[in-house]
């Protein structure tokens, strides 16, 4: 048995049993990919996966049992090598982000400015991505923090974190009806097209939950995934927006006006995310204390190295 054999049944969950996919993503050839699942199923005595002639289908129950303690041995393994990188080389490095167009653009410069004066010597790759993205990342090992409003929280394999909690807002132009209004209203609101957010990004679903539950039927006349769309088209004039209100600066939009919705809309939270089991490297944590400033080292650690909790 050796890592090879282990990666590459990891990676046959992962590509759906495609061999031609494993191998790849694994730099090696399809012909190596076989034997190495026939040797390694010859060495335990067991079959370890579903098939049909030649094509695999899915796993066997030994396999399902397999995967869960190769997945581990492998997040050990690379547990390891941070460990040792952490002493031999302590401020060089590798960090991949993989977050949303919000949070990339909003919320994380300042974060990742004080970061890299701290440790100019790291390299910061930025993924952006839907929250369905993000968390195939971190699952793959692909990431090494999330970044996202939706998708990370109450997963079992994830360790989260609260970053910020923010709530929507509506913009509109200068001088627009609803600016005039003494309360703004969902009613009111909901007499316009509105300009917002595509479904399962920035929060979405809490504006859709709040007309909903007033038995209102917006018109949605737009969808965008980020901010800076929505923005161009309510300058045009297209619809009043429902944006994310830390994605709004009044010195860069002179022409709209940001009205207060935090009593319509339910209150968001962005979530730091990390692999459970995953030993992150010094770096890493203080990035995580950079967005963060009251989690510590320690607490970082235990609660990712707790299996299950």
């Amino acid at each position: 048995m050796n890592f090879q054999q282990l990666r590459i049944v990891r990676e046959t969950v992962r590509r759906n049993f495609n061999l031609t996919d494993v191998a790849a993503n694994l730099y090696t050839s399809q012909s190596g990919v076989s034997k190495h699942i026939r040797d390694l199923e010859e060495e335990l005595g067991l079959e370890l996966y579903v098939r049909k002639g030649k094509r695999l289908l899915g796993l066997t129950e030994p396999g399902k049992e397999l995967v869960k303690v190769v997945e581990r041995l492998l997040l050990e393994a690379e547990n390891i090598r941070n460990l040792s990188e952490q002493y031999t080389g302590r401020d060089v490095g590798q960090l991949t982000l993989a977050t949303t167009h919000t949070q990339a653009r909003y919320s994380l410069p300042p974060v990742v400015t004080a970061f890299k004066q701290q440790y100019p010597k790291v390299k910061l790759r930025l993924h952006q991505g839907s929250p369905g993205e993000i968390l195939r990342m971190l699952r793959e090992g692909e990431a090494d923090i999330g970044v996202a409003t939706e998708a990370l929280s109450n997963v079992s394999d994830l360790v989260t974190f609260p970053y910020y909690r923010w709530h929507h807002g509506v913009i509109v132009p200068e001088g627009h009806p609803l600016s005039e209004l003494p309360a703004l209203t969902l009613e009111a609101i909901a007499e316009y097209p509105v300009i917002t957010y595509h479904e399962g990004f920035t929060g979405r679903d809490k504006v859709d939950r709040a007309f909903s539950e007033a038995g209102l039927t917006p018109d949605i006349a737009m969808s965008a995934l980020d901010a800076d769309v929505i923005k161009s088209y309510v300058e045009l004039g297209q619809g009043v927006g429902i944006i994310a209100s830390m994605a709004f600066n009044p010195e860069r939009e002179p022409g709209l006006r940001l009205l207060d919705a935090s009593a319509l809309f339910e209150e968001n939270t962005t979530s730091l995310a990390v692999r459970r089991g995953h030993l992150l490297r010094q770096y890493a944590i203080d990035f995580l204390r950079y967005c963060s400033p009251e989690l510590t080292a320690e607490a970082v650690n235990d609660k990712l190295l707790i299996s299950g909790k």
